[in-house]
Order: structure tokens, then sequence, then C-alpha cells
């Protein structure tokens, strides 16, 4: 088992890495950011949120997954 590490910065990191990947395949499949909320049935800004590497909850995670036809996983890695 391993120990956190001293900072939170790893957590953000990590945050911003799934937004950056999200973002990528969203353009990969030419979609928009409104196609991407709309199709979700989120907030808008919530797709932006996650773009930008903050917060998110694993259900949003799972629905802008479900609509790009991917798989969290990758999405996570």
């Amino acid at each position: 088992m391993r120990d956190l590490p001293d900072d939170e910065e790893w957590t953000s990191d990590k945050l911003k890495a799934i937004g950056e990947r999200v973002r990528a395949e969203r353009r990969r499949q030419g979609l928009t950011q409104d196609q991407v909320w709309q199709a979700a049935r989120i907030d808008r800004r919530t797709v932006q949120n996650v773009e930008a590497g903050r917060e998110m909850k694993v259900s949003t995670l799972l629905r802008i997954a479900w609509v790009l036809e991917v798989s969290p996983a990758d999405l996570v890695r």
C-alpha cells in the first residue's frame, strides 16, 4: 500500500490530465463542447470544468465517456 504524497498537487495534475484526454477525444471526433453537454444532459459549465481539470463527479465522467463512446478507463488512465 502506498502513502499519499505530502502535497495535494498530484491530484491537480491527475485531474488536468483527465481533462486534456476528454478535450483531445472530443476534438478528435470533431465535436463541440455544446454538443457534448447537450448529449450528456449536463451543464455547459460542467464540461468546461472537466476539460479545465477541475473537480468532477464520477457520474459526470461516465456521462461524457458514454457520449464520446470511449471507456471511462481510457479517460482516467
